[in-house]
């Protein structure tokens, strides 16, 4: 039977976000499965995995924000700006600084707000389609162009040995390797990320994740993945959600526009059928018109997942 819906994977170390998918794919017997937000294969944590219908709704988190948990070590500069690279030699652009939390965290407030980054060498990055990690393993030299990111937290909770253990909250597209790197620069002594785990990523949290052993023995055993998944009615919940009548539903699933009973001004809409099943998420035209924009309909989600608490 075919699943639709989204499944959190505690993602071990060692493993890209495709092997993770291409391991659901296999586990799950489910061809479709996509990943929201790409991890790092030293990273840890939570990978939510779209699957079957719900791999459509993959284009309203493309701008989630992230939190993460992790370490950094001062003293090496590595090539990947992580504990996966090789170390290079390291040119301090000032004089190094006593290394203590006080000035640890001085550096570190210089990684807050709206900001200019570089992307890392070794990262997904595409030159005119070719991923930049491959072009900097044939060690051919890449332009990248910096990005505007998001830093809305980046705060060393303690220091000790050379290492910094922090939090960071960040928008999509933000590399906690380039803010280590870029520390280890301005600290005059050279830093790269030692270990890194996401905790959240948009509204699902390092509690919703379930790792790969734990998945596979649930699918060998004939569960089905249950309430390992996601509620619909707790999916993209900035958006208000609104219950179609009958003869409203009936027109949404045929991706026909329908006035629902929905008084906000909010643009987008998610639109149910009962408690469980999300029809679609609807565009507003004007007032109470909508036109669904992405349909999800075709028959209750094969497993609806637990109840959220509440509406």
């Amino acid at each position: 039977m075919a699943i639709d819906g989204i499944l959190i994977v505690d993602k071990p170390a060692g493993m890209t976000s495709h092997d993770v998918v291409a391991s659901v794919r296999r586990i799950c017997d489910e061809r479709s499965v996509g990943h929201l937000g790409t991890l790092d294969p030293m990273a840890t944590g939570v990978l939510p995995l779209v699957l079957g219908r719900m791999t459509r709704l993959a284009q309203f988190y493309q701008r989630a924000a992230k939190a993460y948990a992790g370490e950094i070590c001062f003293g090496t500069a590595t090539d990947s700006y992580d504990a996966d690279g090789d170390p290079v030699g390291f040119e301090p652009p000032c004089a190094p600084q006593p290394l203590t939390l006080e000035s640890v965290r001085a550096a570190a407030t210089h990684f807050r707000g709206h900001m200019q980054q570089l992307p890392p060498p070794f990262s997904a990055k595409k030159i005119k389609g070719v991923p930049a990690y491959k072009l900097a393993r044939r060690k051919v030299e890449v332009e990248l162009k910096p990005v505007e990111v998001e830093i809305e937290a980046f705060v060393i909770e303690s220091f000790a040995a050379e290492r910094a253990c922090f939090r960071a909250v960040v928008s999509a597209g933000t590399y906690i390797r380039t803010i280590a790197h870029e520390l280890g620069q301005r600290l005059g002594c050279g830093a790269h990320l030692s270990a890194l785990r996401r905790t959240r990523c948009s509204e699902f949290q390092v509690e919703d994740a379930h790792s790969l052993d734990d998945i596979a023995r649930r699918m060998a055993g004939g569960a089905g993945l249950g309430d390992y998944l996601i509620h619909p009615r707790l999916i993209l919940p900035h958006m208000p959600a609104v219950t179609a009548p009958p003869e409203a539903a009936a027109r949404v699933r045929n991706g026909g526009a329908v006035n629902l009973p929905e008084m906000s001004e909010a643009k987008l809409v998610r639109v149910f059928a009962n408690q469980s099943d999300l029809l679609a998420i609807a565009s507003r035209i004007a007032g109470t018109l909508f036109q669904p924009k992405v349909v999800l309909a075709g028959g209750k989600t094969a497993h609806p997942g637990h109840e959220p608490n509440g509406e």
